[in-house]
C-alpha cells in the first residue's frame, strides 16, 4: 500500500491503526507510570523531569521502590513484560508476509523470528489497558 506522503510500501491501514495505538497506549501507561511515583515518593527522590528522560526499563528501580513498596509486584511484572513486547514493535523490521501483506517481523530472546500480527498487537493494547486498570486501582480512582 501506498500514500501520497511516502513512496514506500506500508502495512494496511488497519495495521498502521493498531501500530499506533499500541504505541499510544504505552506510551500513556508509561506517564501514568511516573505520575503514580511522583504521587508515591514520600522522600522526594525523583521529579517529574528526571523520570521522563529514563527509558521505560529505567523505570523499574523508581517502580519498586515507591509502587511496589506500597502494594504488590503486579504492576512491575505486567509493565516489565510490555516492555518486552513494546521493544519487540520497536525493534523490528519489513516484510511482505506470505499473504503478500506489508507487515513487521521481529525476535524472541532466543533469536527465533516471528511475525508482529495483528493479534500480537491487539493482545498488547488490551494487557496496556489491564496495566491501566491497575495503575487507577492503585491511584485510588
Amino acid at each position: 500500500m501506498y500514500e501520497d506522503y511516502t513512496r514506500q510500501a506500508l502495512p494496511s491501514k488497519e495495521y498502521r491503526e493498531l501500530l499506533g495505538s499500541a504505541l499510544v497506549v504505552f506510551n500513556s501507561n508509561n506517564a501514568f507510570i511516573i505520575e503514580n511515583i511522583l504521587n508515591s515518593d514520600d522522600s522526594n527522590l525523583y521529579t517529574w523531569h528526571e523520570l521522563i528522560d529514563y527509558t521505560s526499563g529505567e523505570l523499574t528501580s523508581p517502580i519498586k521502590r515507591t509502587i511496589t513498596k506500597n502494594s504488590n509486584t503486579n504492576i512491575t511484572n505486567l509493565f516489565s513484560d510490555l516492555i518486552q513486547k513494546r521493544n519487540r514493535i520497536v525493534h523490528s523490521f519489513q516484510i511482505t508476509n506470505p499473504d503478500g501483506e506489508q507487515i513487521l517481523a521481529t525476535k524472541d530472546r532466543d533469536h527465533k523470528q516471528f511475525h508482529v500480527t495483528k493479534n500480537y498487537l491487539l493482545e498488547f493494547i488490551k494487557k496496556n489497558e489491564e496495566l491501566s486498570i491497575l495503575l487507577h486501582d492503585y491511584r485510588g480512582y
